[in-house]
Order: structure tokens, then sequence, then C-alpha cells
């Protein structure tokens, strides 16, 4: 019996850190929220989750060249005019009253979307790297201007999101955050994108991101540690059981 229990003991001692280190793991993979200069006045109410848009760019013989189904939520910190403090606001894009247009080239293409009577432009542009095939986000910019708000106005070239490889789309489901710069970012919801070789008006297959697969692993580590436990719990009870028989033979 104390064998036994020395054991199960060893047998934790192996299983509990496999299930740590999976917990920790997928802590380590969440996107990092991005960095916001302090505020002076309490952030604008949540809109909540953002309503998910299909937008698409046409080619010059009317095909589509670029597709894109997501939802979109800014974050924002500007300058508030009647309030003359700096404050963080959060807006969604609204897919009924937004506008997609672009351009499609051998190796760029943009998506741009425009809002609140032109008021709102945001630009999406990817690269893809004709010699490894592998495409990304390169590169996004920003124009808005709202009642009772300074205007902003970012421009980053330097992106490196939403890699993929050419022939297939991106795909997200969970929330990603794309720092654009110190006073903006965009949260990204049930993102699946394709900027390059597409064969029609659907998506090609899918290669999904790091937090979906995360999603995906931590379940399946845990679930082996415990049917390992069970299982060596169950081979010490039978080696214990066996010997404890052998015990009791008549010399």
């Amino acid at each position: 019996m104390k064998q036994i229990i020395r054991v199960h003991s060893r047998c934790l001692g192996v299983v509990l850190p496999l299930i740590l280190a999976a917990i920790l793991h997928q802590g380590f993979a969440t996107v990092a929220p991005p960095t916001i200069a302090p505020t002076t006045a309490v952030p604008h109410k949540d809109p909540g989750r953002p309503e998910r848009g299909t937008y698409s760019v046409t080619s010059q013989n009317g095909t589509a060249c670029l597709l894109a189904s997501m939802g979109l939520q800014l974050n924002i910190t500007f300058k508030s005019v009647p309030q003359n403090k700096t404050v963080q606001d959060v807006v969604n894009l609204q897919p009924n009253l937004t506008k997609s247009s672009g351009s499609c080239e051998s190796d760029t293409a943009s998506l741009q979307l425009t809002t609140d009577a032109d008021k709102t432009i945001l630009t999406f542009v990817f690269t893809l790297n004709t010699t490894s095939h592998k495409y990304h986000l390169s590169e996004v910019s920003l124009s808005a201007s709202w009642p009772d708000k300074e205007p902003v106005s970012v421009h980053n070239r330097s992106l490196n999101y939403m890699r993929g490889t050419l022939g297939y789309s991106y795909m997200c489901h969970k929330e990603q955050t794309l720092n654009v710069a110190q006073n903006v970012s965009i949260n990204t919801f049930q993102l699946q994108v394709q900027p390059f070789g597409l064969t029609g008006d659907k998506f090609a297959a899918a290669e999904e991101c790091q937090l979906d697969e995360d999603d995906m692993l931590i379940p399946i580590i845990v679930g082996a540690a415990l049917a390992g436990l069970v299982i060596i719990v169950l081979l010490a009870y039978l080696i214990g059981r066996k010997r404890s028989h052998a015990g009791y033979q008549t010399i």
C-alpha cells in the first residue's frame, strides 16, 4: 500500500506541472492590450461586441480580388473639446453604414472602409512576398472626425499582423488587438480575410491564428494528462493487488 501511495505521488508530481504549464501557455498567448496614454476622465461606456460585416474589393474585370469578414472596434484616445480633457472612447463600425473599396495589385492589396458620411476612413494594406508566397497586414491608416472630438489621423507602415499563405484565407475567431499608434488600436472579432489568390467570390481553405490553435490545444493537453493519470493509477492498483495476493500463497 505504501508503494501505491508513492506511485500516486509521483504521478501527481508529473501530471500537475503539465496542466499548469498548459494554463500558463494560454495566458501568455493572449494578445497584449494596446498601450494608451493616461486619461483624465472616465472612459465612455463599452458599446459591446461589434456586428460582423462582409467586405469585398473587385478588380478591373469585375471579379472579387479581396474578401474580408469581421467585426471592427476602434479604441481611440483623443482631446474632448467640451471637457477640455483627454479621454478614451470605443467605437464600433456598423457594417450597414460602411462602404468598402480598394485595389489589388500583384504584391499589394488594400481595403478601404468609409463610414459616417465619409468622415471616417479606415484602410488596411496587405503585402505579398512573391518568393515565400506569404502575405501579411503591413499597413493601417485611420482618418476620423467626430463631433466634439479633435480629428484623428494615424498611419503605420510597419505592421506585421494576419500572416497567411497565398491561396489560403486567414482566420481568427478570437478577439485580436492591432496596435496602430499610441492613441489608436483596433479590435477584430470573428475575422476571416483573403487578400490574394481568390478563385471566386468565396474564401479558400483557412489557416487559423495562434489564438484559435491555443484554444484547441489546452483541452487536448489537459485531457491527455488526465487520461495518463488514470492509466498510471490503474496500473499501480493492479500491480499492488497482484503483489498482495502473492504474499498469501501457501508454502
